[in-house]
């Protein structure tokens, strides 16, 4: 089974992820920073990342960079969610090495089927 960790500040979105997650026969660790989200990767080594930018303290653009300039967790996959949807944000995070960005609010079955694609892509 899969493990995705759900990065989130927001309660209620960490709690619809991850029931939406667990739905779809994944399971599920979630953080609420950028500090804590960094552990969670080191210690559950999940198999996707919903990461949020704005974050307290490290944001996720933090987040990310760390994570793609690590050998270990470089080819992770890392969906950014966002309640900003500008384009300089999207064209930020993809630049930073983000395998998708999606804008809050989201369609449900659409976040599903972009983790399943990501995670399909990355079996050997």
């Amino acid at each position: 089974m899969a493990r995705v960790l759900v990065v989130d500040d927001e309660p209620n979105i960490v709690l619809s992820i991850e029931f939406l997650m667990e739905q779809a026969g994944f399971e599920v660790v979630t953080a609420d920073d950028g500090e804590q989200a960094l552990a969670m990767v080191n210690d559950s080594q999940p198999d996707l990342l919903l990461l949020d930018i704005s974050l307290p303290g490290i944001s996720g653009f933090d987040v990310l960079e760390r994570l793609r300039g690590e050998e270990a967790t470089a080819h992770l996959p890392i969906i950014m969610l966002t309640a900003h949807g500008r384009d300089v944000e999207r064209e930020k995070g993809l630049a930073l090495g983000a395998d998708d960005y999606i804008t809050k609010p989201f369609s449900t079955q659409a976040l599903v089927e972009k983790v399943q694609a990501l995670l399909s892509e990355e079996q050997p």
